[in-house]
């Protein structure tokens, strides 16, 4: 049964388990994505409610674009294999008359600076037969590595043999490839900004598809039935509960310092485009997860956040809420909702898969929809194409009471791997 409240969202209640509440007015959402929630309501650990925000679509047990608070138990396929995937985004002091007629080389200067696509290995030969990683880390990724991650890592690894074999320091600083991309982006004022979006990359993935296994495992031991396998969840106080946290913290911590390395690459190339003005960077910065587990308050309780494609939007913390390729992102601020368990969507979330984009769009419809934009227009792309996802404006509106924007940005120069 569903219920209008006076507020933004509707409410679910669903037998058996906990309401649903949804802010998804006026935005499309799959029967699929409905079940989906409807199976995480009613696990046994679940605190007070499921949040919905409106970029909402089926995922892997849990859908994309939901928050999910839990008392006593993590659910590893909620919170993913892309973990602590995120966004950050940089203020320059260049404006749009800085930047010059075609941006072709701009965009070149930022593809030679931070390797991108999909990696199959790591190559020993050099960066040239992975253009995904690092073939030799340059040395400000060595530092980081070395000095933030790799003691903590061994710690992991030695428990968990497994997550050792990984792209780890050959993926810190790098791009990936699906909808991480990096674009420069102008805001209401004409103030250039940098925006990337990326994450923990082929250790995040590993690690995450190794606990989810291991979550699944346990069930079948312990002759728990699941309405979905991929809710398999590990109970607090067991030895795995605690790997996990451990190893999802570390994963989230090398999400992050991935993309500020990245943020910094980029700055360097564009200070070496000769047709560019001296500028500074960090006027305004903004640096957040949207796929991550967190320990927080709510409603009186210490609970585990699982934000699935969602934005922590706390009284006056910044986030960012990117569009697709040819539409606009927002800079926003949080109202500190109490009732979205103060978060916000993570983007404009997908209106359908990516083989019916590529089934349903061609690369003249990609052309078009991204006109104006120095980004790649071949088909390579075109399940990232802006029709693939939902109209952003409507996704804004269905969360007017979660956030409200600071900055409105629209891109005029889009990398993808």
């Amino acid at each position: 049964m569903t219920t209008l409240d006076p507020n933004l969202y509707q409410v679910t209640n669903e037998d058996g388990g906990v309401p649903v509440k949804h802010w998804t007015r006026g935005v499309p959402v799959e029967d699929a994505a409905l079940r989906q929630l409807s199976n995480v309501a009613k696990l046994p650990f679940i605190h007070r409610w499921v949040a919905a925000m409106p970029d909402v679509h089926v995922g892997v047990g849990a859908t994309v674009g939901s928050v999910i608070p839990t008392k006593g138990a993590v659910i590893p396929a909620a919170v993913g294999v892309d973990l602590g995937c995120g966004m950050m985004a940089v203020q320059t002091s260049l404006r749009a008359e800085h930047l010059p007629d075609g941006l072709g080389h701009v965009r070149a200067a930022i593809e030679a600076a931070v390797p991108h696509g999909r990696s199959s290995h790591v190559s020993r030969r050099g960066r040239g037969h992975d253009r995904g990683a690092w073939g030799v880390p340059p040395s400000v990724v060595g530092e980081a590595w070395t000095q933030q991650l790799s003691a903590r890592f061994d710690v992991i690894a030695d428990k968990h043999p497994a997550i050792a074999r990984s792209n780890n320091v050959a993926h810190l600083g790098t791009l990936g490839t699906g909808n991480h991309f990096i674009e420069l982006c102008l805001d209401e004022q004409d103030r250039v900004w940098v925006m990337l979006h990326s994450g923990s990359r082929g250790v995040g993935n590993r690690i995450g598809s190794y606990f989810i296994a291991l979550a699944k495992e346990d069930m079948k031991r312990w002759f728990i039935n699941l309405p979905d396998v991929n809710l398999a969840y590990f109970p607090e106080g067991t030895e795995h509960f605690a790997d996990y946290c451990e190893a999802v913290t570390w994963a989230q911590d090398f999400a992050r310092i991935n993309r500020e390395l990245m943020m910094e690459a980029v700055l360097r190339a564009l200070q070496q485009v000769r047709d560019l003005p001296p500028f500074t960077a960090g006027i305004s910065a903004v640096n957040c997860h949207h796929n991550y587990v967190a320990r927080e308050r709510h409603y009186g309780a210490d609970v585990w956040v699982t934000r699935k494609g969602a934005v922590r939007a706390g009284k006056d913390e910044l986030g960012i809420i990117p569009g697709s390729m040819g539409t606009r992102s927002y800079i926003v601020r949080g109202k500190g909702n109490p009732e979205s368990f103060c978060s916000c969507s993570h983007g404009a979330g997908r209106s359908m898969s990516r083989t019916e984009a590529k089934k349903r769009f061609t690369v003249e419809d990609h052309i078009k929809a991204t006109e104006g934009i120095e980004c790649r227009k071949d088909e390579s792309v075109i399940d990232e194409t802006p029709g693939a996802y939902k109209s952003i404006d409507d996704v804004m509106a269905a969360q007017a009471d979660l956030v409200e924007v600071v900055h409105t940005l629209r891109q005029v120069v889009c990398v993808k791997g």
